[in-house]
């Protein structure tokens, strides 16, 4: 149970990272990205809690070591498509 406990932590702690920098973006960034970035704000706060839940109820049939390999490969995946957003703001 640890392991999922530590791994809900970094999942938190990747969210909040990117959280913060998407604030800071708009914060000094342009008022025209403005919409971009709310939309943004919602896209990483739905993600954390999409990936936090997934790790609480792993997918019935497969293998723990293979759902959770997968599972942290999405997680990488989305987190630099949307570092890559915040970095275009």
């Amino acid at each position: 149970m640890a392991n999922k406990r530590t791994l809900k932590r970094t999942i938190k702690v990747i969210c909040g990272e990117l959280l913060t920098e998407a604030v800071a973006a708009t914060l000094y960034g342009n008022e025209a990205h403005r919409d971009n970035a709310d939309a943004l704000l919602f896209a990483v706060v739905k993600m954390q809690s999409n990936f936090v839940s997934r790790v609480s109820h792993p997918e019935p049939g497969m293998k723990a070591k293979t759902y959770f390999r997968d599972l942290r490969s999405k997680l990488a995946a989305q987190v630099g498509e949307l570092a890559d957003q915040i970095n275009n703001l």
